[in-house]
C-alpha cells in the first residue's frame, strides 16, 4: 500500500509541473490526414527590442525538438510537396504581477516578579500574524507558437502556445522540451 501511494504523489508532482498548452484549430479540417511537413521561415522579432532577432541556437534548439515531437507522431520531414508548413516565433516580454508576503511578529518572552513565589516567571508571546507585505514584482515571460498551415493554401489550420517563466533571456532546453511536448501532444 505504501509503494502505491508513492507512485500516486509522483504522478501527481510530474503533471503539475508540465507545461500547459493553448490550442486554436480549424474545425472543418481533419489534421489527420496529414502526415508530411516543411518548414517556413518566419520574421521573429524580440518584444524588449522590437528588433528582428536572426537564427540562433535557440531557435535551433526548438527546431530540432518539433522535428523529433512530430516524428514520433508518425509525421516526415518534406521538402517537395509537404501537406502543411509550419512556423513557430518566441516572444519574451517583462511582465509585473502582484506578491503578497505574510508577515509575522517576533516572538517575545517577557520575565515578570511573582510575589507570592517570591522569583521571576518567563512569560512566552508566540509570533502572531500582522498582515501582508505587498510589493510589485517585474519577470519575463515567454511565449512559444507554433503555426501549422496548409501547404496549398497558405491558410492556418492550427496554432498551439504555452506561456513560461524564463529565467534569462533565452528559454532553457528543458522549458523549451516541455513546451514542445505539450503544445503537439494537442496536434490532433
Amino acid at each position: 500500500m505504501p509503494w502505491i501511494t508513492g507512485v500516486l504523489m509522483s504522478v501527481v508532482l510530474l503533471t503539475a509541473c508540465s507545461s500547459v498548452a493553448h490550442v486554436q484549430k480549424d474545425n472543418n479540417v481533419d489534421i489527420s490526414r496529414y502526415k508530411t511537413y516543411a518548414w517556413v521561415a518566419g520574421t521573429q522579432k524580440d518584444s524588449l527590442t522590437e528588433k528582428p532577432r536572426v537564427t540562433d541556437l535557440t531557435d535551433q534548439k526548438i527546431r530540432e525538438s518539433i522535428d523529433r515531437n512530430l516524428q514520433l507522431n508518425g509525421w516526415t520531414l518534406s521538402k517537395s510537396q509537404p501537406d502543411v508548413l509550419l512556423v513557430f516565433d518566441v516572444d519574451i516580454q517583462r511582465e509585473t504581477r502582484l506578491v503578497s508576503d505574510p508577515v509575522y511578529s517576533y516572538p517575545a518572552t517577557r520575565w515578570f516578579y511573582s510575589p507570592y513565589t517570591r522569583r521571576y516567571v518567563p512569560v512566552y508571546y508566540p509570533s502572531q500574524f500582522i498582515g501582508y507585505d505587498r510589493r510589485r514584482e517585474t519577470y519575463r515571460e515567454g511565449t512559444l507558437t507554433i503555426t501549422v498551415m496548409d501547404a496549398k493554401t497558405e491558410k492556418t489550420i492550427w496554432q498551439g502556445w504555452t506561456i513560461s517563466e524564463v529565467d534569462g533571456r533565452r528559454l532553457s532546453d528543458h522549458q523549451i522540451e516541455d513546451n514542445v511536448k505539450a503544445i503537439l501532444k494537442k496536434l490532433k
